[in-house]
Order: C-alpha cells, then structure tokens, then sequence
C-alpha cells in the first residue's frame, strides 16, 4: 500500500516559505526535492508513484477480486498521484485563499481572481474593480523578498506592476501573509489603508472622465 511518508515533510523537506502558487508548480518542486527518506537520500520520480499505483492495483484486484471486480490500473495509478501531489498541495494552498477572505472582509469589496494572462503578464493574483479601472493584489508569504534567488524576480516584478498601472489604471500592492497561531494573517496591515486610498482615488477619477 501507499506509504503516507511520501506526503511528510521528512520526505518532502520542510520549506520554510512556500515557493509556488500552483499544482503545476508545486509539483515541479516536489519531484525536484523530494526524498524517499534522509539515510538513502534516493528521489522519488513519476516511476516510483506508477510502482506504487501497480502494486495497490495488483493488491486489491487479487485480494478482494470478487469485491472488486470492476477495478482498473489507471484507477489506482491516478489515485498514487492524486494522495502524494495533490493532498500535499492541498496542504500547503491554503495560504491564499485565507488572506483572500481576509481582504474582502476588511475591504468590503469584491475581489476576483486574476486571469491566467495577468499572473503571467503582470504578476497579480486577484484584483478590485472600480468602475472602469482596476486595482492589483499579489499575496506573498512573510520573508518572500529576502530568499536570495527572489531578489531579482522581485525587480523584475516592479516592471510587471507599473505595466499593469499604466494599462489598467490601478496600484498592484503586495500582501504579506505571516502565520500566527496557525493561522494565516495579514503581516502588514498599512497596506489595507493604502488599498482604500487607492480605490477612493479611482472613484474620484472615473467620475471626472
């Protein structure tokens, strides 16, 4: 059966700061790092997770045949990769979506999930609407812009965020996020003010249009 290791931070390695913001990503990581335990310090690999799916399948279609029947090696092959990438990543996306719910309750406005072509193009994960122009959000755990290979992502991000301001109107504002009592809170709450300003200031704007 699936050993539950596979998805332990022993095996994984206890990032400090998430470094992603999708499965995609996650995954990427995962294979990268990933170990099968500290003494053999051997990776775990797509082959591996298709063994695991193959001896479960092999398992269950012998034990419980009569059961079970119906039961098909894909079927298990997807479930290996959906307990060792998926339930990790469930594990860790929280982070977002909790910040997320924090902002509309503070703000009392509607906030949306950016587009695909925004994340790429502009680095912004969610945005405001006001009337015709837009307000940008990245959300960013605490420590982000001090690990050394994010330094010159983050310049780079500055260049995104001033495209988007001139294209779409609005301010991009990073959100840090910091756990605290296990839970994922807003680390610098100026930035709530510095939001409402902005969306004030688009109103005023779009009425004198």
């Amino acid at each position: 059966m699936i050993s539950c290791a596979l998805n332990k931070t022993q095996c994984i390695c206890p990032f400090s700061e998430p470094l992603f913001k999708t499965l995609g990503e996650w995954e990427k990581l995962y294979f990268n790092h990933a170990r099968l335990n500290e003494q053999s310090g051997a990776g775990i690999t797509r082959d591996y997770i298709n063994d695991l799916g193959q001896k479960l399948y092999v398992k269950l279609s012998e034990v419980i045949q009569s059961k079970l029947g119906a039961i098909r090696e894909e079927e298990c092959i997807n479930y290996a990769y959906d307990f060792v990438l998926n339930k990790t990543y469930a594990g860790y996306s929280p982070e977002i979506t909790t910040i997320y719910g924090q902002l509309k309750s503070i703000l009392g406005v509607e906030i949306h999930p950016a587009p695909d072509e925004w994340d790429r193009g502009y680095n912004v994960d969610f945005f405001i609407k006001v009337k015709d122009k837009y307000i940008g959000l990245q959300i960013k755990p605490a420590g982000y812009a001090y690990i050394p290979q994010i330094v010159n992502e983050l310049e780079f991000q500055k260049k995104t965020h001033q495209k988007f301001t001139e294209k779409y109107g609005g301010k991009v504002f990073y959100i840090i996020s910091v756990k605290q009592d296990k839970k994922k809170v807003i680390h610098n709450p100026e930035v709530i003010d510095e939001i409402k300003k902005e969306i004030g200031r688009l109103q005023i704007t779009s009425k004198c249009l």
